[in-house]
């Protein structure tokens, strides 16, 4: 007996892999697009950072290089925020767009934003979930195969999961508040022309995809997971 066989349910996967790869492909053309356009202040993404700490009187938190591509982000429990080479020592559009979106975090670190500080308490459950979930359900199925009932194991998995799911939901109104307040923070200073602030909006746009794609992904695999197994109870 196979411990387990196609199921339509599975048909579920490929318009959430569909939509995650426009999604990639979506974020990196329009990221590369914007950095091969150099601002007219010459402004750098570590300039605007510091900009933006200073005008919001934030203090504490420091600013540093990482490696990496599109690896920027702010570390909450270091207070740290991560720009890669590019962003950080760059002046083009998408640097300085990326740039003042991640100091949008530490706004809301700062400003105790209640959707951030629920990402930040359940994180470490979700994370948690995510990595238990999976090897949880298909250790259930294989001692379901050789007749050991193990439906609450796959169960557990589930819930697991869920939990993950949750966190990729609530990431969604905290990244688009984070471009939201650096596209108004690169408005009222004057950072930009109307042009380039309209390139910075299309670069976090394009960001704000992958974290539509990747909440879409996990909820069409939870309803996936809940239509298969949740049947067999």
């Amino acid at each position: 007996m196979p411990i387990y066989m196609f199921h339509p349910a599975d048909l579920l996967i490929i318009p959430a892999a569909l939509f995650a790869l426009w999604a990639q492909i979506k974020v990196k053309s329009t990221y590369q697009k914007y950095a091969s356009i150099p601002t007219r202040s010459r402004i750098t993404g570590r300039d605007v950072a510091q900009w933006i700490l200073e005008r919001e009187n934030i203090g504490g938190v420091g600013i540093e290089v990482t490696e990496g591509e599109l690896t920027d982000h702010y570390d909450p429990i270091e207070k740290k925020v991560r720009l890669s080479e590019a962003v950080y020592y760059g002046n083009s559009v998408s640097s300085i767009g990326i740039s003042a979106h991640e100091l949008g975090h530490v706004i809301q670190h700062a400003r105790s934003y209640a959707p951030m500080q629920v990402r930040h308490f359940i994180y470490p459950v979700s994370s948690l979930g995510s990595n238990l979930s999976f090897p949880l359900i298909i250790l259930g199925v294989i001692l379901t195969s050789i007749g050991i009932h193990a439906q609450w194991l796959i169960n557990v998995g589930i819930y697991m999961f869920s939990l993950a799911v949750l966190f990729t939901i609530i990431t969604l109104p905290v990244e688009f508040n984070a471009s939201k307040r650096a596209i108004k923070i690169l408005s009222d200073g004057r950072l930009l022309t109307q042009e380039e602030l309209e390139g910075a909006r299309a670069v976090l746009n394009a960001a704000a995809l992958t974290y539509v794609a990747s909440a879409a992904t996990a909820i069409l695999q939870l309803i996936r997971l809940l239509i298969i197994f949740r049947g067999r109870e």
